[in-house]
């Protein structure tokens, strides 16, 4: 098992919507998103994608659970979660 941190984060795409996605390398995975077919589908269209924050979790099942709790956050509150 990897001794990476995982991470939850939130990226502001080129059309200003908001991103929120898990990973253990947050450098590859924001570039795998500006220049990569591995980034998300969401975010191919909307290029370039720039990292508003990131919140670290224990775990991947936390990390997974946070995302799933952020996505149903409104605009604003995501804003003042990762700020």
């Amino acid at each position: 098992m990897g001794s990476k941190q995982w991470v939850v984060y939130l990226v502001r795409c080129a059309d200003n919507s908001f991103y929120c996605g898990v990973t253990n390398d947050i450098e590859r995975r924001i570039a795998e998103h500006n220049t990569s077919k591995k980034g998300a589908k969401y975010t191919r269209s909307r290029r370039p994608v720039s990292l508003i924050g990131s919140v670290d979790a224990n775990s991947r099942s936390e990390a997974q659970s946070l995302e799933a709790k952020i996505k149903k956050m409104k605009k604003l509150e995501k804003l003042t979660f990762f700020s």
